[in-house]
């Protein structure tokens, strides 16, 4: 059967002809409940605009919810939520866009591939792969980044132009990898064994600019993540959405809001570091300067000092001091002597006094036997014995001539 043509070469439908056909072919299917994941839920002034994704499919449409309607929708929505919607499809002739106009939403359930990477996040975490401890820290200048993105990509060029800026001698090893789609985890895991075989790549950051929440399923894929995680070189993630965190983020050894603070944060800033030694230098400066003179202070006190000033009144404090001391040693030996020489006066006397030379001065005699023994009893002597007598003067031999006891 020949397909209808409408219109002809000569008499064609003009554009506005056919947006309004469109418009009218559409609103006559009316309102509709549709079934799909939310991938896409931006708020702007009240209004929200968004995407909806077959759950089985490969299907996306767009939909809207004006303030009007969102006012009287209960519950919270985010992308990942599984949901039922009550839309209105509506042909825009103007800008050429069919858009799914919103009046009810309702929970079906939490989305499937999202409920399949809260539990793998679960498990992964539960291994202590997202752990602090187990974090890298980044080399404070690296010798050479490894950069693994897209060809020709946004993040790419922010990536290396952020950083040359903030380090003009910087290096980079770009690697070009899917950022999405199917071959995302096979070309990224590529270019990371790649970086990790480069044994002058310190660090590797991987980037992307965002995306919906579809387009990022690569990066919380288990395989990738478990090898960045057993990576020896510190890895950056820089995938750049703040909504849908991908795992990438978490066993990252740091996660980069965007591919431009990624720059930011694995090279230091030239004019930062300059100024800081500049700083240091001016501080060093004055620390010195300032013990220099505290101790130029010092010295100058202890020169002032009157022992250093005049060190001879040392030594004639001590001379006085000295002759003082001398003084009453001659006059304490002295005395001593003067002390000493009346006692040996008064032993001498004593002496004296107690000498048997004094009773012989009184006339007294000592007799001794021939023996040298004294003679105390008559009755030991006969007559004939040989006598010494001691007398006051002198000495005398004698005999007993006869003994009277």
């Amino acid at each position: 059967m020949a397909e209808r043509i409408t219109g002809t070469p000569d008499e064609p439908w003009s554009v506005a002809q056919l947006g309004a056909e469109l418009k009218t072919y559409i609103g006559r299917l009316g309102h509709l409940w549709i079934e799909g994941e939310i991938t896409q839920w931006s708020n702007s002034r009240g209004n929200v605009f968004g995407k909806l994704k077959d759950v089985t499919g490969d299907a996306t449409v767009s939909f809207n919810v004006w303030s009007s309607a969102l006012s009287r929708i209960e519950g919270e929505f985010a992308q990942g939520d599984r949901a039922v919607l009550l839309v209105k499809p509506d042909y825009w002739p103007r800008g050429g866009t069919l858009s799914m106009v919103t009046q009810q939403i309702r929970h079906v359930g939490l989305g499937d591939l999202l409920a399949r990477l809260e539990a793998l996040r679960r498990k992964l975490a539960d291994e202590g792969l997202f752990d602090a401890a187990r974090k890298r820290p980044l080399p404070f200048l690296p010798n050479r980044i490894g950069l693994i993105t897209g060809r020709d990509s946004d993040a790419e060029k922010d990536v290396l132009r952020n950083a040359q800026l903030r380090w003009p001698g910087v290096e980079f090893r770009v690697e070009h990898a899917a950022v999405q789609g199917d071959q995302t985890v096979p070309t990224v895991l590529a270019a990371l064994a790649r970086l990790e075989a480069d044994p002058e790549v310190d660090v590797i950051v991987i980037a992307r600019g965002g995306g919906d929440f579809q387009n990022l399923l690569g990066f919380s894929d288990e395989v990738l993540v478990r090898a960045v995680a057993a990576a020896t070189t510190p890895v950056v993630s820089a995938i750049g959405h703040e909504a849908d965190r991908p795992l990438l983020d978490d066993v990252a050894d740091l996660r980069a809001s965007t591919p431009t603070d990624a720059a930011k944060r694995i090279v230091p800033d030239v004019a930062e570091e300059l100024n800081r030694i500049t700083q240091a230098r001016a501080q060093l400066r004055a620390r010195v300067t300032q013990h220099v003179q505290r101790e130029a202070e010092r010295l100058e006190a202890f020169r002032t000092r009157p022992a250093l000033a005049r060190p001879e009144t040392m030594i004639d404090s001590l001379a006085q001091d000295l002759a003082r001391l001398t003084a009453r040693s001659d006059e304490l030996t002295a005395r001593v002597v003067d002390l000493g020489g009346q006692r040996l006066d008064h032993l001498r006397q004593t002496l004296r006094a107690l000498s048997p030379q004094a009773t012989l001065d009184r006339g007294y005699a000592v007799v001794q036997t021939a023996t040298g023994s004294v003679a105390r009893d008559a009755a030991a002597l006969t007559a004939g014995d040989a006598l010494l007598v001691t007398l006051a003067s002198g000495t005398l031999d004698a005999e007993v001539r006869a003994a009277h006891p």
